[in-house]
């Protein structure tokens, strides 16, 4: 699974309130101030909590297959939301850096940082475990595995590891798809149920997915 992790490594809510204590005569109450204007907070103002749809299994196998989808989506999660965040940096870098050659010195610099740092976790994946990755790097970044390596190294490059990556019978350019795979379904519901308990660290993805809309078209 050497290839799996060599492309990793060219990678190199918005409305807020305040509410502040105000005595008035002898009542003391809590204010919220909207625009100059004071009414009084009688209620207790508590997080949002987003309900998740009822999981729904037909069958014992159906079952065990989600929770072995599960274990997988969580061990590779990490390094997908890694991506994403390097390649943030890697394209703000890009931009303030205006000479080629220094563009290409970093981007090495940041390959081989990663490389040092990961090389070793990313062998252990297995195929499943790669494929799997891959499709959540497309989900976190917006770009597949095959279209980041030919962005950043060259579309030749690209090309020959895509052709390796057949030889396990997987691709770098398959994308996260939820709305036509009941895989990737699943690994966005898997994805939601642990940033809701807080197993995972939460990332915004690159596309918005209504995991009720898509509970409706797999659990008619």
């Amino acid at each position: 699974m050497k290839w799996i992790h060599c492309f990793l490594f060219w990678l190199p809510v918005l409305v807020y309130s305040q509410t502040f204590p105000v005595q008035k005569d002898s009542i003391s109450d809590n204010f919220i101030v909207i625009v100059g204007d004071t009414i009084t907070n009688t209620s207790i103002n508590l997080n949002e909590v987003y309900i998740l749809p009822k999981l729904k299994f037909t069958s014992s196998d159906s079952r065990r297959r989600y929770f072995i989808l599960q274990r997988k989506t969580m061990k590779v999660y990490p390094y997908a939301k890694l991506a994403a965040d390097r390649l943030d940096s890697l394209n703000k870098r890009m931009g303030a850096i205006k000479s080629k050659r220094k563009q290409k010195k970093y981007t090495r610099m940041v390959q081989k940082y990663l490389e040092d740092e990961f090389s070793e976790k990313l062998k252990k994946f297995t195929i499943t475990e790669g494929q799997i990755l891959i499709k959540l790097i497309h989900r976190q970044t917006g770009e597949t595995a095959f279209d980041l390596v030919k962005g950043l190294r060259s579309g030749w490059r690209a090309f020959w590891y895509n052709n390796t990556a057949r030889l396990f019978k997987m691709s770098l350019k398959l994308p996260f798809d939820p709305h036509n795979s009941e895989e990737d379904y699943l690994i966005e519901d898997i994805l939601n149920r642990q940033f809701q308990n807080g197993r995972l660290e939460y990332q915004k993805s690159f596309n918005t997915y209504d995991l009720y809309e898509l509970s409706k078209r797999w659990n008619p």
